[in-house]
């Protein structure tokens, strides 16, 4: 005699304990074990089946749960220790991508069908395919020990359940696919920051009555930001500063090879023209075919005459602050490096007097913004609020000064994470006593 059925309050209370387990699940094998088990307790005359021809070919499928297993295994993780068969009934439910439901089982298997350890015993079937693209890759089956106690009337709402479970165990892989790639993905983004880190100057230089101070931030792991400085004859520095169009592994692989081209670049690296065309040469024939290209500016600075002999290639004029005031230093400029590989970059020179601060920065720093309005207006810290810092920070030290806008920036944007990259380089001469 079969069984009273549960009253809807015992089931609704036995599926809410369910969903309330589940709701914090992260594996899906134990998703789909705590499913099963409120299938069991919701009709405790049946046992289940599971099936699935993912990664198989026909006829073959796998049997990936039974309640006939002495040892579970895990589908997503022990794959090749799940039993392997091929035709007979269960073959025809896992190929039909429709549902199948058998009221008299024992009619239909026959002792050696493959799959009889499985069905033996029991009455009557629900095999219930679980769809991707149209087809039933899962196929979730309950068995009945008695005709009796199945009743065709809930077969429909089991299929919505079951699909809706199925899609809901199917997005918890692929979120937890996704972590684990971007996991990886974050790891080999941190090796590349700490490459390109290590390609930056380790010191800063010490140059009698000059002061220099550095900051750089990029906006992701790996960035395209770069400074270096190059001891050069006769004492004289050349000091470089550069900004790689993009964000990201690209940027930081393309500020690596300028880094390279740089260091190796023949001569002297003097004047700051040459250097420059040489650097646009070989980046416009091999290495920006992509449109990327580098913004930069190149300067060589001489400390027994303070003269600063510079050329720029599309970067970011530096601002000079002589006592209050503060100026856009005169550079003109050719087109960014890598967008054409015959042109000429202008050479310009300042006499740099005592007291004076020199400010190179990245486009990070004007461009720097907090989170758009609610009306979706966008304002950039800017080259005046730069300007206007300068122009109070009196006689501050290029330490002091750099400083000071790194905090402004910070304020400014109010938590918003950078959108580029952000360098600053400041050399002071320092006043005589």
């Amino acid at each position: 005699m079969p069984r009273p059925r549960l009253s809807w309050q015992q089931e609704l209370k036995i599926i809410d304990a369910a969903m309330r387990g589940v709701s914090d699940v992260t594996d899906p094998n134990l998703m789909v074990r705590a499913y099963w088990d409120s299938i069991r307790e919701l009709l405790p005359d049946a046992d289940y089946l599971a099936l699935s021809r993912r990664g198989v070919e026909p006829p073959d499928f796998l049997i990936t749960r039974s309640a006939r297993f002495t040892e579970h295994f895990n589908p997503w993780t022990q794959r090749d220790r799940l039993p392997r068969l091929a035709g007979g009934l269960l073959g025809e439910i896992a190929y039909a991508d429709a549902p199948v439901v058998i009221e008299d089982l024992p009619g239909r298997l026959r002792e050696d069908d493959p799959g009889y350890f499985y069905l033996r015993g029991y009455q009557a079937l629900v095999a219930l395919p679980q769809y991707e693209n149209g087809k039933g890759l899962n196929i979730g089956m309950t068995l009945y020990d008695s005709a009796e106690e199945f009743d065709p009337a809930i077969v429909p709402m089991m299929h919505w359940q079951a699909s809706l479970f199925g899609r809901g165990t199917q997005s918890l892989v692929l979120r937890n696919q996704l972590q684990s790639a971007l996991a990886a993905l974050d790891h080999e983004l941190r090796a590349v920051g700490q490459i390109q880190r290590a390609l930056l100057p380790a010191s800063l230089p010490d140059l009698p009555g000059v002061e220099f101070a550095a900051h750089y931030h990029t906006s992701a792991s790996a960035g395209g930001d770069y400074y270096d400085f190059f001891p050069l004859e006769g004492g004289r520095l050349g000091i470089f500063i550069a900004d790689v169009s993009g964000h990201g592994t690209p940027a930081a692989v393309l500020m690596a090879i300028t880094h390279a081209l740089a260091h190796t670049a023949p001569g002297s690296l003097t004047p700051p023209h040459d250097i420059l065309s040489h650097l646009n040469s070989r980046l416009a024939r091999s290495y920006t075919l992509d449109g990327s290209f580098v913004t930069a500016f190149y300067a060589v600075f001489d400390p027994r005459s303070h003269r600063l002999t510079y050329s720029c290639a599309g970067h970011n004029p530096p601002r000079l602050r002589r006592g209050e005031r503060v100026r856009s230093v005169d550079a003109p400029s050719g087109l960014p490096l890598g967008v054409l590989d015959d042109q000429s970059f202008p050479e310009s020179t300042i006499d740099l007097a005592p007291g004076d601060l020199l400010l190179m920065y990245t486009d990070g720093i004007t461009e720097a913004m907090p989170t758009p309005a609610s009306d979706g207006r966008v304002e950039l810290f800017g080259v005046e609020r730069l300007d206007g810092l300068l122009a109070r920070s009196g006689d501050c030290s290029a330490r002091e000064c750099v400083d000071m806008i790194t905090r402004e920036v910070a304020a400014f944007v109010r938590g918003a994470p950078a959108a580029d990259d952000q360098t600053l380089l400041a050399m002071r001469c320092v006043p005589r006593p």
